[in-house]
């Protein structure tokens, strides 16, 4: 595990490269439009992004959008991505922060997290757990992890809505990943992402009983109040469909429309 004492965490330089790329594979493939921003005193951290995640090509759609907010994140991915042998062997060489989840070392990726933002990190989380099957394409109720890196660290959480990479692969992606990737490059989608103000965690105290809970329900409200406006047309069911992507409703997150009603 890193210590506090260790000099601040500095961004590889291939990690640097690697954003630039990002920048241009998205531009090939798409429209990207990047608002918002996070407080300049936190652009290098201490820091933690939390973002939702829709498709195999959001990440990066995310590191994309980072690098035009000159901002380099660590990002919490899963151990199945460090696994493979190119992209895991660049996951690695850029610093970023191996999850084996389901495993009982998946502790010690939380430890490690929470050490990097102490550092100085800006580290760049999923609070959702995984690939949201949300039938309109909504967060989902997030697992407490976030939270807890938030309590564990004291940095502050800034939610990361992005919308419209479901629209340049497929969920099955590779399979169909060809035929997605030429259309894309046809039609050249808008892809959103939208950096939101700072979650307020101050009323909650990290020791009361249920507390993770209460903030990561904070977190995946905050997360889904900055997805509302890049998706305004569509605010039950996205327009494109992508039939490789399943659905379930086991983890609806419950959101309240502009009216005030709640939604599902």
């Amino acid at each position: 595990m890193e210590t506090t004492t260790a000099r601040p965490w500095r961004a590889p330089r291939f990690w640097l490269f690697l954003q630039v790329l990002a920048r241009g594979v998205v531009g090939l493939l798409a429209r990207l439009r990047v608002s918002g921003d996070v407080p300049d005193e936190l652009r290098h951290g201490p820091l933690i992004l939390a973002a939702n995640h829709v498709n195999p090509f959001d990440p990066v759609v995310l590191t994309a959008a980072c690098r035009v907010r000159r901002i380099a994140p660590r990002i919490m991915a899963t151990g199945g991505v460090f696994r493979a042998p190119v992209v895991g062997a660049a996951m690695r060489a850029s610093g970023h922060i191996r999850v084996d989840r389901r495993s009982p070392t998946v502790g010690l990726a939380l430890e490690q997290a929470a050490a990097a933002v102490a550092r100085g990190s800006v580290v760049l989380v999923y609070p959702e757990g995984r690939m949201g099957l949300d039938p309109g394409m909504w967060p989902e109720r997030g697992k407490t992890g976030t939270a807890r890196l938030a309590f564990a660290s004291g940095a502050t959480v800034v939610p990361v809505a992005q919308w419209g990479a479901h629209e340049v692969l497929p969920y099955a992606a590779p399979a169909g990943m060809l035929r997605a990737v030429a259309r894309a490059i046809r039609r050249r989608p808008v892809i959103r992402v939208h950096f939101g103000p700072p979650v307020d965690l101050t009323g909650i105290d990290p020791a009361s009983p249920g507390a993770a809970a209460r903030a990561t329900e904070e977190i995946i409200e905050a997360l889904t109040v900055a997805l509302v406006p890049l998706r305004p047309d569509e605010p039950d069911r996205p327009r494109h469909v992508d039939p490789t992507r399943p659905t379930e409703t086991r983890r609806q997150h419950r959101r309240c429309r502009p009216d005030g009603s709640t939604a599902s």
